[in-house]
Order: structure tokens, then sequence, then C-alpha cells
């Protein structure tokens, strides 16, 4: 397979997180399918037996040292098995696991703005704030934002806003910006705006009206 881009986004076993700790060890003790007593796959979740074997032996390895996971077994994977074992592991909140797929995702084929987003909500759940950051910085330095993707775009904004992480909600905005040509969607600007002055970003969130304005003539958009 073809790499496409890097990837250094892992979560350390012994995150800086109050409760990661916690989260980890519980989590390593739960069981992918229907034993999970967690409810049915939800659709685009359906794992196959690859995908089933790849979840398990990162379990082990993790059970074993969570400091050496394996990524061989990983890179074997097509792309939609690999998607199939992050939204399966989120599901069960275990994130370290899923962070080194998504690493993978990311460095065989290239993340799309939903999985990123999907990553915010599942840290955020669990508590692993700052390591949003790390992943919106991780975001930023590859230049790997893609404002064509609207839908996860604005599931990317809303996560972040969520999650209380100014420092990341201003860093998508900026990337928006250095998109040339780039006109922001009248609700994803909104979102952005609002959001922006909860974090006590009076000048941005202003800015950003400014430029609705200017895109959206005869349109009154709220602050």
């Amino acid at each position: 397979m073809a790499s496409t881009a890097s990837s250094n986004f892992a979560l350390s076993s012994t995150s800086s997180s109050t409760s990661t700790a916690g989260n980890v060890r519980r989590v390593a003790a739960l069981r992918c399918g229907p034993r999970d007593n967690r409810g049915p796959l939800l659709k685009g979740r359906i794992l196959s037996t690859e995908a089933i074997q790849a979840i398990q032996a990162l379990k082990r390895a993790y059970k074993t040292d969570p400091t050496n996971l394996p990524t061989n077994q990983l890179s074997r994977l097509i792309k939609s098995d690999l998607t199939a074992a992050m939204k399966e592991l989120l599901r069960q909140d275990q994130c370290v696991l899923a962070a080194r797929v998504f690493s993978t995702i990311q460095s065989e084929f290239g993340a799309d703005l939903d999985m990123y987003a999907e990553m915010v909500v599942a840290l955020a759940r669990n508590g692993l704030t700052a390591e949003i950051d790390l992943l919106v910085d991780e975001m930023e330095k590859g230049g790997r934002i893609v404002c064509d993707e609207s839908r996860g775009l604005l599931r990317l904004v809303k996560a972040a806003i969520a999650a209380g992480r100014k420092e990341s909600t201003v860093k998508i905005y900026r990337m928006i910006k250095r998109k040339s040509n780039y006109e922001m969607e009248e609700y994803l600007g909104r979102v952005l705006s609002r959001g922006l002055r909860r974090f006590g970003e009076e000048k941005l969130a202003d800015e950003i009206l400014l430029e609705l304005g200017r895109l959206y003539k005869g349109i009154y958009v709220k602050p």
C-alpha cells in the first residue's frame, strides 16, 4: 500500500490526564463483539475476520506491554477493515488502541475529517482533553484539513467546541483561513463564531461574522 502521509499521533498508556489511567486499565478487559453487552454493532461497524484478529492482537499486546503495540498486522488491512476496527475500539472507549489504528489509517491512506471528529469525541468522553490538542496540532503540522469535507469539518468544529478546547478551535479556524478560495458555509461560520466567543475570542468571532456578512449579503447573521 502506498503511503500518502505520515502520522505521529499516538496516545501514551500513561497520559497526563487524571482519568486516563483508570480508563485505560478498565477498557483493556473489554471484549469486542456481542459479548461486550453494549448492544449490536451499528451500520458501518461490521467487523471482518481480519479486523477482529487485529483488535484481539492489539489487546493481547497491550496487556503484555502497553508501550510496544504491534503495527505489522494493521498495515496489512484494507482501509475499510482499519476503519471498522477503529470505530469498534472507540465504541469500547479503548482510545490508546484506537489511536494506534488511526495512526495507521493516516499513514497508509490519509484520514478524513469524520475520523478526526470521532477521535475528538471519544477522547473528550474519556477525559483525555489534552490529547485533543495534540491531535489537532498534528493535523495542523501536516496541513491535513480539507474544507471540501463540509460534514466532517462541521463535526470536528462542534466536537472541539463541545470538549471545551479553545486552542484547538482557534487552530481549526486558522487552518480554514489558510485555504485559498474557500468560502465558509453560513452554518459552520455561526457555529465557529459562537464557540470562539464563548472562549473569549471576541475578535475572531467578529471576524467570522464580518466574512459571513460579505459572503451572504442580505442574510441576517446573529452573533
